[in-house]
This record gives structure tokens, sequence and C-alpha cells, in this order.
């Protein structure tokens, strides 16, 4: 039943995609209509999941590093002033480039392998969970903190039993962000500069006007980013105190 809201949305949404195409009778290399991208997607699903496979390999892999440096950040940044006046304005210099503009110098950098599409994953996430960890870090509740006082906590003891797990709703924000940019990061990586992989694909089938197997593409891109974020609010459920609808 919790998914019934989902798959309307999703009728709907094919409902008007179709009415779309025959009402305004667009050629088909222009705008498919749904029953030919379904047609495409599974007469094409072994070249699909090869490329998918490419794809979400790179996104788990840039999942876990940029989750892992994010989580130390945040960590560095609430506990060291420092880190807070060294790597904190170069963590929000950071997002202020074009992704972009950074694509084609990873790929220049790292080659046209996994390094550069996990470099952008990492680059995209890095940021949403450091940030989203590090505020969860700085808004311990204050009596918390005072009853820690009162125990004479050590530092490291209030870290890790007291700022950590109160924290950790935050972080689940931060995580389940990560799962939907992460494919973002690959596939951009995998436009600049790619030889497999479904944003590679989508670029084939645009040069080749092949408009049913970009879209049968983008569709299963976009299936593996729900599911992940699916994936990460699931793992993430008991992170947070109130009740999720």
């Amino acid at each position: 039943m919790r998914y019934l809201p989902a798959l309307a949305a999703a009728v709907f949404a094919i409902a008007v995609w179709q009415a779309v195409v025959t009402l305004t009778g667009l050629p088909k290399f222009i705008l498919p209509g749904p029953m030919r991208v379904a047609e495409t997607w599974w007469t094409s699903r072994a070249l699909i999941a090869e490329h998918a496979l490419v794809t979400g390999f790179a996104v788990l892999v840039g999942l876990a590093v940029g989750i892992t440096l994010g989580v130390v950040t945040a960590i560095q940044l609430a506990t060291s002033r420092t880190a807070r006046v060294l790597i904190r304005p170069i963590l929000v210099f950071s997002q202020a480039l074009p992704v972009f503009a950074l694509a084609p110098i990873l790929t220049l950098w790292l080659g046209f392998g996994l390094g550069s599409k996990v470099a952008m994953a990492v680059l995209i996430i890095y940021f949403p969970v450091a940030s989203s960890f590090f505020d969860g870090l700085t808004r311990t509740p204050a009596g918390y903190l005072d009853l820690a006082r009162t125990m004479q906590a050590s530092p490291r003891a209030v870290l890790w039993h007291i700022r950590i797990p109160a924290a950790l709703p935050s972080l689940a924000s931060g995580v389940r962000l990560a799962a939907v940019y992460a494919p973002i990061g690959v596939v951009i990586g995998e436009w600049v500069g790619a030889s497999r992989g479904l944003g590679y694909l989508m670029l084939l089938a645009n040069g080749r006007v092949k408009t049913d197997l970009m879209f049968a593409a983008m569709l299963t891109l976009g299936i593996f980013s729900v599911l992940l974020y699916e994936a990460a609010r699931h793992l993430t459920r008991h992170w947070v105190r109130e009740e999720e609808a």
C-alpha cells in the first residue's frame, strides 16, 4: 500500500507521455512513445544491462568513498578549530565550481576508466554528507552535554557516545541525498569521456538518432536511482527517531 501513490504517479506520467505523443504527432526520432521505448528496452536488455552494471558499480564505489570522506571530514570539523579554518572554505569553494567544468579535468588526470567516474560522484556527494553530519555534530542537545560535564566525561567519550549518536539522523539525511546525487556524478563523467556505462550509451544512441534506446537507458538510470534511494532510506531508517510515513 505504501508504494501505491508512486505507482499511480508513474501510470499518470506514462499516460501524459502517450497523450503528448499522440496529440502532437511528433516523429519517433524526436519523441518515441512509451510502448516503443518499452519494446526497445526489452530487445536491448542485454546491452542496457551490460552498461548499467558499469554505471552501478561506479556509483556504489563513489558512494562508499564519498560517505567515508564526508564522515571523517565532519568529525574533524567538529573537533578541530584548525580544520574549520583550513578545510571549511575549501569545502564550500569546491561546490562553487561547475561540475561540468571539473569533469574534463578529472578525466584528463584519471583517464577514461573507473577513477574519473568515482571522483565525479565523490565530488558531488562529499559536501552534502559532510555538511549534514557536521550540522548534526554541532547541534547536540545541551542537556546531554551538561550531563557529560557533570560526569566528567572526556572529550573523546563525549564525541563517540553522545555527539555522534545524536547526529546520526543528520547523517542519514546526507546519505539519502548522496544516493540521489551519486548517479548524476557518474553519468556526467561518462558523458565527458567513457567507453562503457549508461551515460556513454545515451550519447551513443543520441549520435545514431536512436532516441528510443536513449530513453530506455535514461529510464533504466532513473529506476536505478530510485531503488538506490529506497535502499539508503531503509538502511538509515533506524538512525532517525521520528516515524517515517
